[in-house]
């Protein structure tokens, strides 16, 4: 499912526009960025925590060439389902 399809899901589900609800999606997105970009945790009960995670600069090699080269220390975010997700899932 991609943004597009989750705009018509929720705008059926909710009987709402899908520009309302297109825009209360970027907000919710926007304002999940700005606590990721702070380096705080989203917590969302039911769902799953959010959280901003440093990788550590590590050895690789190009799988051209087989040449070792160094991958850069990076941030990324991490993702952990809640026990609820995790149990509607298995």
């Amino acid at each position: 499912m991609n943004k597009a399809e989750l705009v018509v899901a929720v705008s059926e589900k909710v009987a709402g526009s899908k520009k309302d609800v297109e825009n209360v999606i970027n907000a919710a997105l926007e304002e999940i960025e700005k606590a990721l970009l702070a380096g705080d945790e989203v917590k969302i009960s039911g769902f799953g925590i959010f959280a901003k995670k440093a990788r550590a600069a590590r050895e690789g090699s190009n799988p051209a060439t087989h040449e070792k080269i160094t991958i850069v220390a990076s941030n990324t975010v991490s993702f952990k389902p809640s026990k609820a997700l995790k149990e509607k899932l298995n």
